[in-house]
């Protein structure tokens, strides 16, 4: 997630409609009719939702949907301030598996993407980032939203936030729609961060995907199901969008994509319906949304929910940033930000430990 709207798995399956057979039909005189009172049907148990298929059988529909109980679902979504900072390592430091040597065309800072004429399709990211001073949450009402339109989407995980959360990361995980890349370990400022830092924030987030994916991988494997086989994470989005020339090369090093985005999802003005209808205004094919799943700007899951069939109406198809990148060329920039070039170099002080800590200054308001 970007702090900018902190101050931020129960994912969706499709459910099949059972569908009620029609009674016989019988005639019956139109005065008799209407003083005919229907006879109340009995109501019996609600038929249990269907298990899903594929990887994603390792949990019931329930268990993948967010939870029934109204409290448990509030107490997943919401964020907790820890009494100190988390400073704890993951259990393994630095991956196994380094991700390959990155396509000279991905490198740089990724605002969008040229897509050939006739492609419309656009790339929604969400964000799931934690401080080391916070625990956020999981948004599974807005997976339940992507999983329940077939929508395809791309989540950039803190290290963090996945050990906090690891089994609606591996819910991720196992959805082949989805895919992940890196956010830091804990929300670090890559662009005021000291080197040694930097790196630590991207060994420690590869390390913790990795232990993850090899988790599913084993759970798939006991069932006698074929591994995920998804490999390194190749993408990384800037906390706070905070970098330019220096931080792109230390990523694209580390075989990571630098993605940004062209389309802030989130903030604005209005209610749902309107802000949905704006992002639906904003996006071109090629567009890469910024939004967030872990719960920060509290109603991003009705917003999804409204602007998922506005895109549909307007022609767009969705799409993973790979996917995107696969096809198109991308279009970069020197340095991330938000909506325009040093709109975020405000978030460089706000937070302790570079960006991870406790914070030190109020949050602007924000367009």
């Amino acid at each position: 997630m970007t702090e900018r709207f902190a101050t931020a798995r129960a994912p969706l399956l499709t459910l099949l409609l059972s569908v009620a057979l029609a009674a016989p039909s019988v005639c019956v005189p139109a005065a008799q009719a209407a003083a005919t009172p229907a006879k109340p049907r009995a109501a019996g148990p609600a038929a249990p939702a269907p298990r899903p298929a594929g990887p994603l059988s390792l949990w019931s529909a329930e268990q993948l949907a967010e939870p029934k109980d109204p409290a448990q679902a509030k107490a997943e979504r919401a964020m907790r301030h820890l009494p100190q900072p988390d400073a704890n390592a993951p259990a393994r430091t630095a991956p196994v598996e380094s991700a390959p040597r990155l396509p000279d065309a991905w490198r740089g800072i990724i605002r969008r993407v040229q897509l050939p004429a006739g492609d419309k399709r656009v790339a929604l990211t969400f964000d799931l980032c934690e401080r080391a001073a916070t625990v956020a949450g999981y948004d599974a009402r807005l997976v339940d939203a992507l999983r329940a339109a077939n929508a395809k989407a791309t989540f950039f995980a803190g290290g963090k936030w996945m050990r906090s959360h690891p089994e609606r990361t591996l819910q991720l995980l196992a959805d082949r729609r989805f895919e992940f890349g890196s956010h830091s370990w804990s929300h670090a400022n890559m662009e005021v961060a000291p080197a040694e830092f930097r790196q630590r924030q991207l060994d420690w987030t590869a390390a913790q995907y990795e232990l993850l994916e090899q988790e599913l991988d084993r759970r798939l494997t006991a069932k006698g199901m074929p591994p995920m086989g998804r490999g390194p994470m190749r993408l990384f989005r800037l906390p706070f969008g905070r970098g330019g020339a220096e931080v792109a090369r230390l990523l694209n090093h580390n075989g990571l994509a630098v993605i940004q985005w062209d389309v802030v999802g989130e903030g604005g003005h209005g209610n749902a319906q309107a802000r949905a209808q704006a992002i639906a205004d904003a996006v071109r094919p090629g567009s890469i949304v910024l939004l967030h799943a872990n719960a920060v700007p509290k109603d991003t899951a009705e917003v999804l929910r409204r602007l998922l069939p506005l895109l549909a109406r307007k022609g767009y198809a969705t799409a993973t940033v790979s996917e995107l990148l696969a096809t198109g060329h991308a279009q970069t920039v020197p340095e991330g930000f938000f909506s325009f070039p040093g709109d975020n170099a405000i978030y460089d002080d706000m937070f302790a430990a570079w960006g991870t800590g406790e914070r030190l200054k109020p949050s602007p308001k924000h367009p």
